[in-house]
């Protein structure tokens, strides 16, 4: 493997985990109203909290199923649906469906596991706050199309792994940055 054939693994692999990215940070410009929730809590503590809302986890998802639905037309209209695609019509939608509302479930179950250790919601829980989405996202999809997981992001002949790599140090960076973006813009009360 040369490294123009490593680079373009890696930012294929950026470019196909779009649909996942996304969606939190669109949850929060869609979210408010009712949480996922209901206000219930366990054993005195929210289930999830207020900032995670039913409009939020629509809102954020269809957004995520938006983009990934224009990528998957870039690909089919540059012919690269082999690399940059996710395959057939019906298998892309399903696996971008599951990539988008996959992030924000894992983004639901990081919530949750904070509340159980008694973190209040806005404090900072290293490594959970960064790649619980990405795991919820990798889960779900890998749940259904297993297949496309392994090919896209495992394979070791091919170096496909340098694309989970790859994404793995993106995620810490964007994830940051995207924070801070929402902070000034005043849709997050911390830059975390």
């Amino acid at each position: 493997m040369d490294a123009v054939g490593a680079v373009i693994i890696m930012f294929a692999g950026l470019w196909l985990f779009l649909p996942a990215m996304l969606p939190n940070s669109a949850a929060v410009v869609f979210g408010g109203g009712t949480p996922v929730d209901f206000g219930r809590s366990i054993g005195g503590k929210r289930i999830l909290g207020d900032g995670k809302t039913w409009r939020g986890f629509f809102g954020g998802g269809l957004a995520g199923v938006v983009l990934g639905m224009i990528l998957m037309g870039i690909a089919y209209l540059l012919g690269k649906e082999d690399i940059w695609g996710y395959g057939g019509l019906w298998g892309g939608i399903g696996i971008i469906v599951c990539l988008s509302f996959g992030s924000l479930l894992g983004d639901m179950l990081g919530s949750f596991i904070k509340r159980r250790m008694g973190i209040e919601r806005g404090k900072k829980a290293p490594i959970l706050d960064q790649y619980d989405f990405l795991i919820g996202a990798f889960l779900l999809t890998a749940l259904f199309y297993p297949r496309w997981v392994y090919d896209t992001y495992i394979e070791i002949p091919g170096w496909h792994i340098l694309a989970l790599v790859f994404l793995l140090i993106i995620t810490l960076l964007l994830h940051r940055a995207m924070n801070i973006i929402g902070y000034k813009a005043g849709l997050k009360d911390v830059p975390w």
